[in-house]
């Protein structure tokens, strides 16, 4: 609790601005440390900043070491469109030929005439089927499935009732019943000749229910096997791929959709070559990315640190103008990267990571950058890119392959470009978040984050101690201006005594 203050009654003196002054002076190594506090709060969310930064280009190079991102070539279709052929990652120029013998296909059982319920008409899914029963599913080589149907069950019931008991097995069927139609609809889920089923129309204790039949296919019958799904088949340049149970597939690096099944001689003829602008502009938008990237934080790193101009207090900026302010600031934060150690290896080993070659390309094969048009500047550049693209088109349209392996190649002997430019900005990433923490995070253990918890501790203390002296300051004038009090009531009742009689 703070002493009672009285100031300057019996002494004239303005005693709450000397109080001031005097803990001005007190204040100077709290002021000194909230300077440094605010310093390191600018310099941290500098950190963060250019954190990001680097997250960003290594998202970007994440793609220069996947292997399909350099899938530069182009693909040219003629004849009977039987397939669609798209070139991947591993596809070689050159002519082909493609047929297709065979499509996969599903099976499939649909009613056969329209489904009337029990008392006429035509039926709806919420009608009761009326016949009670079992259906069992039956697949060669399979155990059967048995569906008991109740005579209340609705067609929607059995739909639902056929298509839950095959989940998970195979084949696995999407039922519908239809209302447009009074048609059920049974299809299975996945293609191939191992889809194919018969629904057997059965009492409890086995016997035929033909009356059962009649509300599933519309025809009394006993069983109906569904249609005959077949598997895919297909040939590329004569070499014929069998038992396909879709009809995507891909051979020699070529991904085939069978569209139609030719007949007789007809086939697709497939002609693929090099195609480069795809890895040419995902090149070029990294290199503009990195590039701008490396530019500003040259600039930081060099900018120049004013160590007059310290951040200001709030009693500072009352004094000053909004200009004043944002000039005096703009000083202030100046060089909050400079010499930044972990930022300046990062463009070392960004440096390096671009222009060493790579031991992993293969004796003889691309592999430098400087091979297919991209090259740094001079070393004031801080490591920018330049790029020749005639040259590096020309690297993508000849030497496809040995571009892929340059950028994506894992191994012993070493790694591509991309990968060491990922592992690269990875580590820069981890430091920098270890050192200025990550907004992201619920936890901040960071090195900053902890200096700036000790330096709030210890500002939390100098206010308490500051308290402490202002409230002695502020008794000892009190103590002297009671004094002063007393020695002049004192002084008045002597003069009274003394002269007041004369």
């Amino acid at each position: 609790m703070s002493a009672m203050r009285i100031g300057g009654l019996a002494s004239g003196m303005d005693t709450d601005s000397i109080v001031k002054q005097m803990m001005q002076i007190q204040k100077m190594p709290m002021d000194k440390l909230v300077q440094q506090k605010t310093w390191t709060e600018w310099q941290q969310a500098a950190t963060r900043e250019q954190n990001l930064t680097f997250s960003s280009l290594r998202t970007s190079a994440s793609n220069l070491r996947l292997q399909s991102s350099f899938n530069a070539y182009g693909a040219e279709a003629t004849g009977s469109g039987s397939a669609k052929v798209t070139p991947g990652a591993t596809a070689m120029n050159g002519k082909y030929e493609v047929q297709v013998h065979s499509l996969a296909t599903a099976a499939k059982m649909n009613s056969e005439a329209k489904i009337e319920k029990a008392g006429g008409g035509a039926a709806q899914s919420t009608d009761a089927i009326g016949v009670a029963g079992k259906i069992v599913i039956q697949v060669a080589g399979k155990d059967d499935i048995n569906v008991n149907i109740d005579a209340t069950s609705t067609y929607a019931d059995v739909a639902k009732k056929l298509q839950e008991a095959t989940a998970g097995s195979q084949p696995a069927l999407r039922v519908n019943f239809d209302n447009t139609t009074s048609h059920f609809f049974i299809s299975s889920k996945e293609l191939g000749s191992a889809q194919n089923f018969t629904l057997s129309f059965q009492n409890a204790d086995g016997s035929e229910n033909t009356a059962l039949g009649k509300q599933i296919t519309g025809v009394e019958q006993a069983s109906k096997a569904s249609s005959v799904a077949t598997n895919g088949s297909v040939s590329l340049d004569g070499i014929r791929v069998d038992g396909l149970t879709s009809n995507k597939t891909t051979i020699n690096g070529l991904q085939i959709q069978l569209m139609s099944v030719d007949t007789g001689t007809a086939s697709t003829k497939i002609t693929v070559q090099s195609d480069p602008e795809k890895p040419v502009q995902m090149i070029k938008d990294f290199v503009e990315s990195y590039n701008k990237a490396v530019e500003d934080l040259q600039k930081q790193l060099v900018e120049k640190r004013y160590s007059d101009f310290q951040p200001l207090s709030d009693e500072q900026k009352e004094e000053m103008s909004d200009k004043e302010i944002e000039l005096w600031e703009e000083k202030a934060r100046s060089g909050l990267l400079r010499n930044d150690p972990i930022m300046k290896s990062a463009l070392q080993d960004l440096r390096r990571a671009f222009m060493d070659s790579v031991g992993g390309a293969g004796a003889g094969n691309v592999n430098m950058l400087s091979q297919i048009g991209i090259n740094t500047g001079n070393y004031q550049e801080g490591g920018k890119l330049f790029i020749d693209e005639d040259k590096l088109k020309a690297a993508l349209t000849e030497k496809p392959e040995e571009v892929m392996n340059l950028f994506t190649v894992r191994s012993a002997a070493g790694d591509g470009i991309g990968a060491r430019v990922y592992d690269t900005l990875n580590n820069a990433v981890k430091k920098l978040s270890a050192q200025a923490g990550n907004p992201a995070s619920s936890v901040d253990n960071s090195t900053m984050s902890q200096k700036l918890r000790r330096m709030e501790t210890e500002i939390t203390r100098w206010q308490d101690r500051l308290t402490s002296i202002e409230d002695r300051y502020w008794s000892q004038f009190t103590a002297m201006e009671k004094a002063l009090s007393k020695m002049n009531s004192q002084s008045a009742w002597m003069q009274q005594n003394m002269f007041g009689g004369m």
